[in-house]
């Protein structure tokens, strides 16, 4: 297995660390302390750094000429767990954000749908421009949004930070829809672009 799909692997691994501080501690689990405390700061930082091994993997598996097949199934797939799981720890936040994970989830599921179809006809269909703006503005929506959360849970009495979450909440949200928009384009982009495949099933 080459360097860019180790990659690819570990920002997999680093998704069920990231719910591990996202999401609520069960509560049988003893008392962390300082984790407990600043457990969404840790989650933001498992967030950005899985999101910049997504720019990694593929700028090193372009500049060494080592860009396989396993690689365009497995990354795209990263990317989609990755930006679920967050979105749906945001849901923790508010139930809006409930509307952006399901369109998102029906965009991946019909994508993957198709991905797999082509792939049993000896096809491998890869990340288009849009599709690669829709994972771009979905990850700086996140970001945004999870800095947001982690200052004002972890610092709710410091006015200033409470100030600048707001901020970043709005800013974050704007960003969001943005890429939901992105995300049913790229969705029906995919479709329009690789119609073909149904033709083969009418005939």
């Amino acid at each position: 297995m080459n360097l860019p799909n180790r990659i690819t692997l570990a920002r997999i691994i680093m998704i069920p660390v990231y719910m591990f501080f996202a999401f609520p501690f069960p509560d049988f689990m003893p008392y962390l302390g300082f984790v407990t405390d600043y457990k969404l700061i840790f989650a933001l930082v498992i967030f950005v750094v899985a999101s910049l091994t997504d720019m990694l993997d593929g700028k090193i598996a372009r500049k060494r000429n080592i860009v396989t097949d396993f690689g365009k199934f497995l990354d795209p797939i990263a990317d989609k767990l990755l930006v679920t799981v967050a979105l749906l720890s945001l849901t923790l936040v508010s139930k809006y954000y409930i509307w952006a994970t399901m369109i998102v989830l029906t965009r991946e599921f019909a994508v993957t749908g198709m991905r797999l179809i082509a792939a049993s006809r000896g096809k491998v269909i890869a990340a288009g421009k849009s599709g690669k703006l829709k994972t771009l503005t979905q990850c700086i929506a996140l970001i945004t949004l999870l800095t947001a959360w982690a200052a004002r849970d972890s610092f709710p009495s410091v006015p200033v930070i409470r100030t600048i979450s707001t901020v970043l909440f709005w800013a974050g949200n704007i960003i969001l829809v943005f890429s939901v928009i992105m995300t049913i384009y790229s969705g029906c982009e995919y479709f329009v672009k690789n119609k073909d495949l149904f033709k083969k099933d009418e005939m």
